[in-house]
Protein backbone atom coordinates (compact mmCIF):
# COMPACT_ATOMS: atom_id res chain seq x y z
CA UNK A 1 0.00 0.00 0.00
CA UNK A 2 1.46 3.34 -0.76
CA UNK A 3 2.47 5.26 1.85
CA UNK A 4 2.59 2.68 4.34
CA UNK A 5 5.54 2.13 6.79
CA UNK A 6 7.19 -0.41 7.26
CA UNK A 7 6.85 -3.04 9.60
CA UNK A 8 9.83 -3.87 12.04
CA UNK A 9 11.69 -6.27 12.43
CA UNK A 10 11.39 -9.58 14.62
CA UNK A 11 12.61 -7.80 18.08
CA UNK A 12 15.11 -10.73 18.59
CA UNK A 13 15.31 -11.70 22.02
CA UNK A 14 12.61 -8.75 23.15
CA UNK A 15 10.99 -9.68 26.65
CA UNK A 16 8.58 -7.76 28.18
CA UNK A 17 6.37 -7.90 31.46
CA UNK A 18 3.65 -5.19 31.88
CA UNK A 19 2.95 -4.71 35.57
CA UNK A 20 -0.27 -2.16 36.63
CA UNK A 21 -3.61 -2.84 38.57
CA UNK A 22 -6.75 -4.52 36.87
CA UNK A 23 -8.17 -1.62 34.36
CA UNK A 24 -4.97 0.28 33.66
CA UNK A 25 -5.45 -1.21 29.78
CA UNK A 26 -2.21 -3.55 30.35
CA UNK A 27 -3.76 -6.11 28.30
CA UNK A 28 -4.89 -3.65 25.32
CA UNK A 29 -1.20 -2.45 24.92
CA UNK A 30 0.49 -5.87 25.08
CA UNK A 31 -1.41 -7.24 22.55
CA UNK A 32 -0.84 -3.71 20.33
CA UNK A 33 3.13 -4.23 21.24
CA UNK A 34 3.53 -7.77 20.42
CA UNK A 35 1.71 -7.45 16.84
CA UNK A 36 4.49 -4.61 16.51
CA UNK A 37 7.13 -6.49 17.81
CA UNK A 38 5.89 -9.67 15.99
CA UNK A 39 6.30 -11.93 18.92
CA UNK A 40 3.75 -13.34 20.84
CA UNK A 41 1.33 -12.00 23.86
CA UNK A 42 1.43 -14.67 26.63
CA UNK A 43 -1.80 -13.98 28.77
CA UNK A 44 -2.49 -15.96 32.10
CA UNK A 45 -5.68 -14.86 32.01
CA UNK A 46 -6.67 -16.25 28.44
CA UNK A 47 -4.73 -19.56 29.12
CA UNK A 48 -6.66 -19.75 32.01
CA UNK A 49 -10.12 -19.09 30.12
CA UNK A 50 -9.25 -21.32 27.75
CA UNK A 51 -8.91 -23.93 30.55
CA UNK A 52 -11.85 -23.18 32.16
CA UNK A 53 -14.24 -23.93 28.94
CA UNK A 54 -12.51 -26.73 27.78
CA UNK A 55 -12.81 -28.54 31.53
CA UNK A 56 -9.35 -29.25 32.11
CA UNK A 57 -7.56 -30.27 35.14
CA UNK A 58 -6.71 -26.45 35.17
CA UNK A 59 -9.61 -25.06 34.68
CA UNK A 60 -11.32 -27.26 37.37
CA UNK A 61 -9.16 -25.52 39.92
CA UNK A 62 -9.32 -22.20 38.30
CA UNK A 63 -12.59 -21.79 37.51
CA UNK A 64 -14.18 -21.39 40.89
CA UNK A 65 -10.68 -19.10 42.33
CA UNK A 66 -11.27 -17.04 38.95
CA UNK A 67 -15.08 -16.01 39.93
CA UNK A 68 -14.63 -15.19 42.81
CA UNK A 69 -11.43 -12.36 41.85
CA UNK A 70 -9.51 -14.52 43.79
CA UNK A 71 -5.49 -15.64 41.99
CA UNK A 72 -4.68 -18.81 40.97
CA UNK A 73 -1.65 -20.38 42.85
CA UNK A 74 1.82 -19.52 42.37
CA UNK A 75 3.18 -23.18 41.19
CA UNK A 76 0.24 -23.74 38.92
CA UNK A 77 1.06 -20.57 36.93
CA UNK A 78 4.67 -21.21 36.97
CA UNK A 79 4.60 -24.31 35.92
CA UNK A 80 2.04 -23.40 32.83
CA UNK A 81 3.89 -20.04 31.96
CA UNK A 82 7.70 -22.25 32.21
CA UNK A 83 5.75 -24.92 29.59
CA UNK A 84 4.27 -21.92 27.19
CA UNK A 85 7.57 -20.55 27.00
CA UNK A 86 9.64 -23.56 25.54
CA UNK A 87 7.26 -23.19 22.22
CA UNK A 88 9.28 -22.09 19.30
CA UNK A 89 7.30 -19.12 18.76
CA UNK A 90 8.32 -17.59 22.15
CA UNK A 91 12.03 -18.58 21.30
CA UNK A 92 12.68 -14.57 19.50
CA UNK A 93 10.74 -13.04 22.69
CA UNK A 94 7.18 -12.39 23.83
CA UNK A 95 5.16 -9.99 25.96
CA UNK A 96 3.90 -11.25 29.38
CA UNK A 97 0.39 -10.14 30.41
CA UNK A 98 -0.73 -11.45 33.62
CA UNK A 99 2.08 -12.40 34.81
CA UNK A 100 4.06 -12.45 37.14
CA UNK A 101 1.42 -11.26 39.48
CA UNK A 102 3.31 -12.00 43.09
CA UNK A 103 6.82 -12.25 44.29
CA UNK A 104 6.95 -15.56 44.21
CA UNK A 105 5.78 -16.14 40.36
CA UNK A 106 8.49 -13.29 39.84
CA UNK A 107 11.22 -15.29 41.30
CA UNK A 108 10.00 -18.40 39.51
CA UNK A 109 10.26 -16.21 36.45
CA UNK A 110 14.03 -15.91 37.75
CA UNK A 111 14.58 -19.67 37.53
CA UNK A 112 13.19 -20.04 34.47
CA UNK A 113 15.78 -17.98 32.74
CA UNK A 114 18.15 -18.85 34.85
CA UNK A 115 18.46 -15.61 35.94
CA UNK A 116 20.60 -13.91 32.76
CA UNK A 117 17.50 -12.51 31.00
CA UNK A 118 16.02 -10.20 33.43
CA UNK A 119 18.00 -7.10 33.32
CA UNK A 120 17.13 -7.91 29.20
CA UNK A 121 13.66 -7.39 30.61
CA UNK A 122 11.28 -4.47 29.64
CA UNK A 123 8.99 -3.69 32.72
CA UNK A 124 6.34 -1.20 32.04
CA UNK A 125 4.45 -0.12 35.13
CA UNK A 126 1.10 1.25 33.85
CA UNK A 127 -0.75 3.66 36.16
CA UNK A 128 -4.08 4.89 36.54
CA UNK A 129 -5.95 6.65 39.07
CA UNK A 130 -8.12 4.74 41.51
CA UNK A 131 -11.45 5.75 40.78
CA UNK A 132 -10.72 5.56 36.90
CA UNK A 133 -9.85 1.86 37.79
CA UNK A 134 -13.30 1.58 39.23
CA UNK A 135 -15.26 3.05 36.39
CA UNK A 136 -13.46 0.62 33.39
CA UNK A 137 -13.90 -1.96 35.14
CA UNK A 138 -17.15 -2.10 36.41
CA UNK A 139 -18.06 -0.97 33.27
CA UNK A 140 -17.29 -3.96 31.23
CA UNK A 141 -19.47 -6.33 29.86
CA UNK A 142 -19.01 -9.74 28.00
CA UNK A 143 -20.67 -11.85 25.11
CA UNK A 144 -20.87 -15.44 26.72
CA UNK A 145 -21.61 -16.79 23.00
CA UNK A 146 -18.33 -15.09 20.70
CA UNK A 147 -16.53 -13.62 23.68
CA UNK A 148 -16.59 -9.97 22.44
CA UNK A 149 -16.14 -7.80 25.47
CA UNK A 150 -17.90 -4.33 25.31
CA UNK A 151 -17.72 -1.42 27.91
CA UNK A 152 -21.13 0.77 28.82
CA UNK A 153 -18.52 3.65 28.90
CA UNK A 154 -16.33 3.06 26.39
CA UNK A 155 -17.35 0.57 23.85
CA UNK A 156 -21.08 0.70 24.16
CA UNK A 157 -22.84 -1.95 22.34
CA UNK A 158 -25.58 -0.46 19.92
CA UNK A 159 -28.09 -2.10 21.90
CA UNK A 160 -27.24 -1.72 25.58
CA UNK A 161 -28.03 -5.15 26.34
CA UNK A 162 -27.29 -7.59 23.36
CA UNK A 163 -23.68 -8.47 21.65
CA UNK A 164 -23.51 -6.17 18.41
CA UNK A 165 -22.42 -9.72 16.52
CA UNK A 166 -24.97 -12.24 17.65
CA UNK A 167 -27.43 -10.50 19.61
CA UNK A 168 -26.29 -12.64 23.11
CA UNK A 169 -27.59 -11.01 25.82
CA UNK A 170 -24.03 -9.50 27.74
CA UNK A 171 -23.62 -10.19 31.25
CA UNK A 172 -20.96 -8.75 33.31
CA UNK A 173 -18.77 -10.93 34.63
CA UNK A 174 -18.56 -11.71 38.47
CA UNK A 175 -14.61 -10.38 39.08
CA UNK A 176 -16.33 -6.93 37.41
CA UNK A 177 -18.63 -6.35 39.51
CA UNK A 178 -18.33 -3.93 42.47
CA UNK A 179 -17.17 -6.24 45.58
CA UNK A 180 -15.09 -8.21 43.27
CA UNK A 181 -13.39 -4.80 41.73
CA UNK A 182 -12.31 -3.34 45.54
CA UNK A 183 -10.79 -7.30 46.33
CA UNK A 184 -9.18 -7.20 42.96
CA UNK A 185 -7.34 -4.19 43.99
CA UNK A 186 -6.73 -4.79 47.20
CA UNK A 187 -4.93 -7.98 46.42
CA UNK A 188 -2.63 -6.01 43.90
CA UNK A 189 -1.82 -3.46 46.16
CA UNK A 190 -0.55 -6.02 48.19
CA UNK A 191 0.50 -8.56 46.73
CA UNK A 192 1.25 -7.54 43.09
CA UNK A 193 2.58 -3.62 43.88
CA UNK A 194 5.61 -5.28 45.89
CA UNK A 195 6.97 -5.95 42.10
CA UNK A 196 7.79 -2.19 41.11
CA UNK A 197 10.57 -1.98 43.96
CA UNK A 198 11.69 -5.93 42.75
CA UNK A 199 12.36 -5.28 39.49
CA UNK A 200 13.25 -1.47 39.53
CA UNK A 201 16.14 -2.02 40.03
CA UNK A 202 17.31 -5.49 37.82
CA UNK A 203 15.40 -4.90 35.10
CA UNK A 204 14.37 -2.31 31.93
CA UNK A 205 11.96 -0.61 34.10
CA UNK A 206 9.63 2.41 32.81
CA UNK A 207 6.53 3.82 34.58
CA UNK A 208 3.89 4.44 31.86
CA UNK A 209 1.04 7.18 32.97
CA UNK A 210 -2.56 4.86 31.76
CA UNK A 211 -4.52 7.50 32.28
CA UNK A 212 -4.28 8.43 28.54
CA UNK A 213 -5.62 7.50 25.08
CA UNK A 214 -4.55 4.35 23.76
CA UNK A 215 -2.64 5.52 20.80
CA UNK A 216 -0.40 7.64 23.07
CA UNK A 217 -0.18 5.16 25.82
CA UNK A 218 0.87 2.62 22.81
CA UNK A 219 3.53 5.39 21.00
CA UNK A 220 5.57 5.81 24.37
CA UNK A 221 5.71 1.69 24.60
CA UNK A 222 6.90 1.27 21.39
CA UNK A 223 9.69 4.74 21.40
CA UNK A 224 10.78 3.24 24.78
CA UNK A 225 11.23 -0.20 22.79
CA UNK A 226 12.57 0.97 19.48
CA UNK A 227 15.03 3.34 21.53
CA UNK A 228 16.43 0.36 23.63
CA UNK A 229 16.94 -1.77 20.25
CA UNK A 230 18.72 0.74 18.51
CA UNK A 231 21.36 1.59 21.49
CA UNK A 232 21.75 -2.43 21.71
CA UNK A 233 22.40 -2.78 18.03
CA UNK A 234 25.37 -0.41 18.39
Amino acid sequence: MAGASPRPEPALGARVIFLGPPGAGKGTQAGRLAGHLRVPKISTGDMLRDAISAGTALGRVAGPLMEKGGLVPDDLLNGIIEERLRRPDAAKGYILDGFPRTLAQAEGFEHMTRGDLTSQVYVFNVEVPRDELLRRLSGRRWCPHCQSTYHVYNNPPKDDSLCDKDRTLLIQREDDKETAVARRLAEYDERTAPLIDYYRGRSRFHTVDGYRAPDTVFAELRKIVEKKKETASR
